[in-house]
């Protein structure tokens, strides 16, 4: 039996190996290290290679639609001429003297639904046009697009390495857009500073490209207006967001109203009529564990219950002996016992406070939990407040694969209306688009599969063995642990994406967890986008076409863009770590 920690060594090895000797793409690296993994875990012998294959479905069916949206907007951006109206409307707004702050901001925004290299294609011509006019600043303009475009694609969803991210370590989408956008913002201001000291310290003129002529630009009057242009980009991250932010609020107002009725028993969540009914009819014919309550409760009130007949279950005092009977139940953590209960589907906070383990548990939280199991065993029961009504809504209109589909569908008019496409080109446009973003699906995926079989191998067991108990006190440790690891992939490899999947599906094996860090694990996955800013050298493709569509030698590349990405990743670190002291967010 081989032990976690080596099957891990080896499964790194295998995916930078592949990608850097082999030159093997880096989809097939990451899947033959799976196979590599799972083959070396404990396990069924029959199964090794299902699971693998499982495990990529189950990554793809988490990202695969959002990802394919994200791509298709961002083709439709780019072709109706939405993005170069984002672009120039900034610079119509902040004036020339800022430009580099427009051309800053213009990467940072377009750079969340559209891939890297394509914004830096679509703004690298704005920036050589403003040094035809002034004759100074290219170092300048040219960082500012590069560093803006780069802060968003390692920390803001859709983009696909934060995407992944967030499925990987089960994050919040709207968590990981809200808390990525804010370190991103101070992350892009000290970014840009560190574009002017280097603009001074190199006065380097724009040169024109060998043999290809400047591309000529569009007139405004040919452009959609800014607001539609901006729709598609802002749509899904309000929706998104908004379902975040209620579905928080219902989940404070719902806990409340359990702690209120654990440890005050006054509950305001169950239409006890329907419980008491429900009870009356479990002895013949209700489900399991409405059986077991029953069997559970006093044997005076369970009489009662017996020999009531439906009309009777509205009676108060039968209500209040049934509540009672159930508050001292749960009181007791009765049903957190209770192999009838715990098999049932239970929410997150019910998982959360089982995962601990009972004899970690205080009173209070083992009632909590018994209250949790309880609204598990009649969620048909339970009121609906007004928040939670409003959290239903924005659940579907906030889920990522709807609010991607209405901004593609918004970007999609906006082509067809600007450019008069024909059904036949649009879909055209829509497959070259949807061939792009498969690409990223299946690399996405193969390194899911790679982090749930890391999981299968019992590394999570070693880990904890290693730190003692659950972990809890390492989270200063396991942030920089994940900027460490994403670090060196990023210098290993050259992509920033397979950096960010491959390290997030290492500390997810590894069992990390909100406890274990002492703040919301949204933080891990800002310090390992961080991380993999770090490093990009001559083995990045984001280097190569920086320096080539700048115009620049590889030695004036590695004095500008490598030294950036180092600065503005330690920078989006310090960051990531003061935001985690100051709201944890657990």
């Amino acid at each position: 039996m081989f032990h976690p920690l080596l099957i891990l060594l080896i499964g790194l090895v295998t995916v930078v190996g592949m990608i850097i000797v082999l030159r093997m793409n880096a989809f097939i690296a990451l899947i033959t290290a799976a196979i590599f993994v799972s083959l070396l875990s404990p396990g069924p012998v029959a199964e090794k290679i299902e699971r693998v294959a499982r495990a990529f479905g189950n990554t793809a069916a988490g990202i695969g639609i959002v990802i394919a949206m994200a791509a298709v907007i961002g083709k439709y951006l780019m072709d109706s001429g939405a993005a170069d109206r984002i672009v120039r409307s900034f610079l119509k707004i902040l004036g020339e003297k800022r430009a580099s702050v427009a051309l800053m901001g213009s990467g940072f925004v377009l750079s969340v639904p559209v891939f890297f290299d394509t914004v830096f294609y679509l703004l690298v011509p704005l920036s050589r046009s403003l040094w035809r006019r002034t004759r100074k600043n290219y170092i300048l303009y040219v960082t500012a697009i590069g560093a803006g475009a780069a802060i968003t694609h390692t920390l803001v969803p859709p983009t696909p390495g934060p995407l992944v991210m967030a499925d990987t370590l089960g994050i919040k989408i709207g968590w990981m857009i809200m808390i990525g956008a804010l370190i991103g913002l101070p992350t892009a201001m000290v970014g840009l500073l560190v574009c002017r000291v280097m603009n001074r310290l190199m006065d380097v003129p724009m040169r024109p490209y060998s043999g290809e002529p400047e591309p000529e630009p569009l007139e405004d009057d040919q452009l959609p207006a800014l607001w539609v242009s901006l729709l598609p980009v802002i749509l899904p991250v309000i929706l998104i967001s908004a379902n975040t932010i209620t579905e928080m609020l219902a989940d404070r107002e719902h806990s409340d109203l359990v702690r209120r009725a654990v440890v005050q028993r006054q509950d305001e969540i169950f239409d006890w009529p329907d419980v008491c009914a429900s009870l009356g009819k479990a002895a013949e014919k209700g489900p399991a564990a409405a059986r077991r309550l029953l069997e559970l409760l006093p044997a005076g009130v369970r009489q009662s219950l017996d020999g009531a007949a439906a009309a009777e279950t509205n009676e108060p005092e039968l209500q209040t002996q049934v509540q009672t009977a159930i508050y001292d139940l749960a009181a007791e953590g009765t049903l957190a016992g209770d192999e009838v209960f715990t098999s049932l589907a239970i929410s997150d906070h019910a998982e959360k406070l089982i995962a601990r383990g009972a004899d970690k548990l205080s009173p209070e939280e083992v009632s909590t939990l018994d209250w949790h199991l309880l609204e598990a065993a009649f969620p048909e029961h339970i009121k609906n407040t007004s928040l939670a009504a409003v959290a239903d809504i924005t659940s579907i209109l906030g889920n990522p694969n709807l609010a991607l589909l209405l901004s593609a569908a918004i970007a999609m008019l906006t082509l067809v209306l600007q450019r008069g496409l024909t059904l036949k080109e649009l879909a055209k446009t829509t497959e070259t688009a949807l061939m792009s973003g498969g690409v990223i699906i299946l690399i996405t995926a193969g390194g899911g599969a790679f982090g749930a079989m890391l999981r299968e191998s019992g590394i999570e067991s070693s880990i904890k063995q290693m730190a003692g108990s659950d972990g809890q006190g390492m989270g200063l440790l396991v942030l920089l642990l994940g900027f460490g690891v994403a670090s060196v992939m990023k210098v290993a490899q050259g992509s920033g994406t397979v950096s960010m999947i491959t390290t997030s599906a290492m500390m997810a094996a590894m069992g990390v967890s909100s406890s274990m860090l002492g703040c919301d694990l949204v933080y891990l996955a800002c310090a390992i986008g961080a991380g993999s800013l770090a490093g990009s050298w001559m083995n990045d493709s984001g280097f190569w076409i920086f320096a080539r569509m700048s115009g620049l030698t590889e030695v004036e590349a590695l004095k500008t863009w490598t030294i950036l990405l180092v600065i503005l990743g330690v920078t989006a670190l310090g960051f990531t770590l003061l935001a985690a002291w100051l709201m944890p967010l657990v």
